[in-house]
């Protein structure tokens, strides 16, 4: 006759197997799931535009961000972290990348959303470079699933730009 603690550690290997397969099933249905998100970001008005007394560009935006990420949560998803950055070229730089704001989305119900709000974050840059510039709003997330790895992805949309004068 087997001891208990031979009984117990059978058990114990048979569950954390069945587990560790049922989080791998888990993790491979995702693949099946093709989110379509939307967003549309509008830029209501550029509250200052100035340079600062060490030279840098600063500004700050009023914004409207709507979206529907509702596509991207699935029964395997934790939570989903997004976030809105302006994107812009420099001679200097090929990509700058200034983050205006972030929020965590914790379930599918708030995954439906309009923020009207000002840039949580300075978008400043270093130098003189934003007068006049065109820039992109680039909508980011990552998805945290419960098992399996990270995904992320992001909308941009075009057609913005900063004034030629400070204010």
């Amino acid at each position: 006759m087997h001891s208990f603690g031979y009984r117990a550690n059978a058990l114990l290997t048979l569950a954390i197997t069945i587990l560790a397969f049922m989080c791998g099933i888990a993790s491979f249905s995702d693949n099946f799931n093709t989110p379509t998100p939307t967003a549309q970001v509008q830029v209501l008005n550029i509250n200052w535009f100035q340079k600062k007394p060490d030279g840098d560009d600063e500004a700050s935006l009023t914004l409207n961000i709507s979206a529907d990420l509702q596509s991207l949560f699935t029964w395997n998803t934790k939570q989903v972290f997004v976030f809105l950055a302006a994107e812009y070229e420099t001679p200097k730089n090929a990509l700058n990348q200034i983050s205006l704001w972030d929020g965590i989305i914790p379930t599918k119900e708030h995954a439906k959303f309009s923020i009207h709000t000002t840039n949580k974050y300075r978008f400043a840059d270093q130098g003189s470079n934003l007068r006049g510039k065109p820039f992109n709003l680039t909508l980011h997330w990552h998805v945290m699933p419960k098992t399996g790895k990270m995904s992320a992805n992001k909308l941009v949309m075009t057609g913005y730009r900063l004034p030629e004068a400070y204010r």
